[in-house]
């Protein structure tokens, strides 16, 4: 019995290893999986951008801001001098971080009372700011050993009060869950039109369609709208979840959030119906989608943010159409954006979805004869 089980292994290696499709299959998905998440799979965060409002300007102070301008992780951008100037830097993303220093802060210091320090905060990466004040706890800390050990002060002399915008109590499930109706809904249009064309072709009923009345374009089409449709209504659903059951606020153009969806979802099937006129089995289409998700998510910002990848990653997420709707969907969900500000993300997705459905119309064509 064991001799004919050998055999048999012997045989599916053999035959695995002889196909050159296969080999390819284990060696270059898990290469591709490696590299990405190699380079962009990071939670640290590097040169976090902040701006300091000094309204002392007193020795002590600047000593206090000095701490921030040397520490590695924090990259200066901004030297605020009035209250107005805050919130453009904030939405903008220019900064992330904005501290403020107090007008007495020299003053209580001396005095040996404890100074608040405030800190404002980008809340909408919940993560992304918690890791931040984390990183700002830790240099007002020292600041604050330094400080005792020289004075003898027993109170904590600088005290950080954390102000978070856009998210106050920086909710992670604010973060997240809006991210989850992009994800949820690349997967499925990209399972649904990956293995579309292919199983027509494993199942030996391709050929039927090609002696109906349908037209090249029109077999496309219907093989795409299944898809786009399915994605829709999948996207519906979770968005009532979100906003009913796990009660994210929605403070946004609704209607913006809908176009969004279209053109993502229209991306989605065009690199679905790409993979899907590549593959020749369902064993091929599916690797395909899984071998364009995997990447796709992990270069989305869905969990880490691009600007702590490096610049030639950064440059590949600009073909990664989720990397846009979840701007979109953060943006509606917590800022409260339209159309006006949502246009940047737009059209990028419409420019993907357009180029893969007509390199996968070609291909339809092209392997049609």
């Amino acid at each position: 019995m064991w001799t004919r089980i050998l055999a048999l292994i012997v045989k599916e290696f053999l035959a695995l290893l002889k196909d050159p499709r296969s080999r390819s299959v284990l060696v270059v998905p898990p290469l591709i999986q490696l590299i990405v998440f190699g380079y962009a799979a990071s939670f640290e965060l590097k040169e976090i951008p902040f701006a300091v409002y000094n309204q002392d300007r007193g020795a002590i102070s600047r000593d206090f801001e000095a701490t921030f301008v040397g520490a590695p992780a924090f990259r200066r951008v901004a030297t605020i001098t009035d209250d107005s100037q805050i919130a453009p830097l904030i939405d903008s993303r220019q900064a992330m971080l904005v501290v403020r220093i107090g007008q007495r802060f020299s003053a209580d210091l001396l005095s040996g009372d404890s100074a608040p320090v405030q800190l404002i905060v980008d809340g909408r990466n919940s993560n992304t700011a918690m890791i931040a004040t984390n990183y700002v706890n830790s240099i007002v800390n020292r600041f604050n050993e330094d400080w005792i050990e020289a004075r003898g002060q027993p109170e904590m002399p600088a005290r950080l009060e954390v102000r978070a915008w856009f998210n106050p109590n920086l909710d992670s499930h604010w973060y997240f869950i809006p991210g989850i109706i992009g994800m949820l809904a690349l997967v499925t249009t990209i399972m649904v039109t990956a293995m579309t064309v292919a199983r027509e072709r494993e199942q030996g009923t391709f050929d039927q369609l090609l002696v109906t009345p349908l037209r090249p374009g029109e077999i496309l089409l219907g093989k795409a709208l299944p898809g786009f449709l399915i994605g829709m209504v999948q996207g519906t659903v979770i968005l009532l979840i979100t906003v009913l059951w796990f009660e994210v606020p929605l403070r946004g153009s609704l209607t913006a959030l809908y176009a969004g969806l279209a053109l993502f979802l229209l991306s989605g099937v065009g690199v679905g119906l790409l993979i899907s006129s590549l593959a020749v089995t369902q064993q091929q289409g599916l690797l395909g989608a899984f071998m364009f998700m995997v990447p796709a998510i992990t270069l989305s910002g869905f969990a880490t943010p691009i600007a702590n990848m490096p610049e030639f990653v950064q440059a590949v997420t600009l073909i990664d159409p989720l990397r846009y709707f979840l701007i979109i969907l953060r943006k509606v969900f917590l800022e409260g954006a339209g159309f006006d500000v949502l246009t940047a993300q737009l059209w990028p997705m419409a420019l993907i979805g357009t180029c893969s459905l007509a390199l996968a119309s070609w291909l339809f064509r092209h392997r049609m004869y």
